[in-house]
């Protein structure tokens, strides 16, 4: 038995694969690290409300088995590029610092199609440095999901993300072969091959592109 935990677990992603933990036999304990106290409750569950800018006041609550980062935002929603990066980078990067002192064998993470430390998009910059830095942790295991543009149900409403949406739903027909990757994929389908993933406990550092994810959470 074993002992997941998350940060993100109120987002799009987070919250699905939440319930997948919480409703599977391979972990007995799931870990949720939040800014707000959520209302959910399970038997397995334990939340730590904290402030995400005062890691001394967490870094020992970090133990567990499998860690899984799928906290994320956009630079408009953060207002700035410094403060994006602080949640697509500086957290997960803390967390990952954490999770290695106190043993967790396990980091598995949610990037983005095209992620590149080298990208001009500040976006994708930010989200290949950070699979940089995973690449060149010490952890057992690794592995970066890169999912192509998310399909679900957002809390908050993004505009472009359903105009585009509804364009590559009309027009998927046309995404085969090479470009199969860019294909839009359900979030149910992440969160179901974040968590199938984690339970092959392969070795090593891994990328897993959209095309891939489709095939492993349908």
């Amino acid at each position: 038995m074993k002992t997941a935990l998350i940060i993100g677990s109120t987002g799009l992603i987070g919250s699905q694969l939440l319930d997948n933990l919480l409703e599977s036999a391979a972990y007995d304990k799931v870990i949720t690290f939040v800014k707000r106290d959520t209302g959910k409750t399970h038997p397995k569950l334990t939340q730590h409300i904290i402030d995400f800018d005062k890691p001394e006041s967490y870094q020992n609550l970090v133990v567990g088995d499998d860690f899984f980062c799928t906290i994320g935002t956009t630079i408009k929603k953060a207002g700035s590029k410094e403060a994006f990066r602080k949640v697509d980078f500086d957290y997960p990067q803390q967390f990952a610092i954490f999770a290695l002192k106190n043993n967790v064998k396990q980091f598995l993470t949610i990037s983005s199609l095209g992620a590149d430390k080298a990208s001009g998009s500040f976006y994708l910059k930010t989200k290949g440095e950070i699979e940089d830095f995973l690449k060149n942790s010490s952890f057992e295991s690794v592995a970066i999901l890169r999912p192509s543009l998310l399909l679900g149900d957002r809390k908050e409403f993004r505009l472009g993300e359903k105009l585009g949406a509804v364009f590559m739903k009309i027009f998927s027909f046309i995404f085969i072969g090479g470009i199969k990757k860019y294909k839009p994929i359900e979030s149910d389908a992440v969160a179901k091959a974040l968590f199938r993933i984690a339970q092959k406990n392969k070795k090593g550092f891994e990328i897993y592109e959209s095309d891939e994810l489709q095939q492993i959470g349908n």
